[in-house]
């Protein structure tokens, strides 16, 4: 279908959404939400797809936050809904089966910083900067932020971040562990797509046997988490690309796996 507020593309088994309101640093309104929601859910019914980028129109922002124009006329129920659909679809985000990256060239405020952390991993560029500012504006994160940000970098962290609404730049964003690679902007997108291409080769029922593996294993205990891996593992084995793998091996060629769940 056709976007207003996002770009979708898809090449190689790799798929591309970008925010697309440069002139509003990519804020996040209804209709970019309503977008995304849709485009996640082409995502999520094509097989052809092996792995999702997320980037942001132009070199100042990937999401610049909520549009404050339209949340400033929100009454109480309004607010609620709006921080409802977004965590709707920011947990679908989190929740697809494929590796997801986020590429944040630039701002990565409040509902920006929150898409991010529900990606799988951040590259950001020089220039980008991450923050949940809403406590300057009398409120708090609704996207998730305060639940995620905790889990990924600590409470101590997190809550200085939220309680102070300070940006830290994306140097400061890795050494917290919050982002993977800091790179030039020019080369943002190149080495994004140069480690969607690695993960795009491998098998699909693999690739999303490790996500749910980690993912679900995060919220268990550890006697409980080796007990997914270890079912997870024996069912990789019953794949086309188990077989394909280890034939590989033993060949000494290099894989061809078709991408299927089988």
């Amino acid at each position: 279908m056709a976007y207003e507020n996002i770009l979708f593309t898809l090449e190689d088994g790799i798929a591309t959404i970008t925010f697309n309101r440069p002139k509003a640093l990519n804020a996040l309104n209804g209709a970019l939400l309503g977008e995304l929601s849709q485009a996640l859910g082409e995502v999520a019914a094509n097989e052809e797809v092996r792995v999702l980028i997320l980037t942001g129109a132009g070199e100042k922002s990937f999401v610049a936050g909520a549009d404050i124009t339209e949340l400033a006329t929100y009454g109480p129920l309004q607010a609620k809904a709006f921080a409802q659909q977004g965590q709707a679809i920011i947990s679908t985000l989190q929740s697809l089966t494929i590796p997801v990256i986020a590429a944040v060239n630039g701002f990565a405020l409040g509902g920006g910083s929150e898409m991010a952390l529900a990606c799988d991993f951040i590259y950001a560029s020089e220039n980008a900067n991450f923050g949940l500012p809403e406590i300057s504006l009398g409120i708090i994160p609704g996207f998730g932020g305060t639940q995620r940000l905790p889990r990924l970098i600590g409470p101590n962290l997190a809550k200085e971040m939220i309680f102070t609404g300070k940006m830290i730049p994306a140097v400061e964003a890795r050494e917290i562990g919050m982002v993977n690679k800091v790179l030039p902007s020019e080369s943002l997108m190149e080495e994004t797509l140069k480690t969607a291409r690695i993960m795009a080769s491998k098998g699909k029922v693999s690739l999303r046997a490790a996500k749910q593996s980690v993912n679900r294993g995060l919220t268990v205990d550890l006697a409980t988490g080796l007990d997914i891996e270890c079912d997870a593992f024996a069912l990789c084995m019953a794949s086309e690309d188990a077989k394909e793998g280890t034939a590989a091996f033993l060949e000494k060629r290099k894989a061809a796996f078709k991408g299927r769940l089988k």
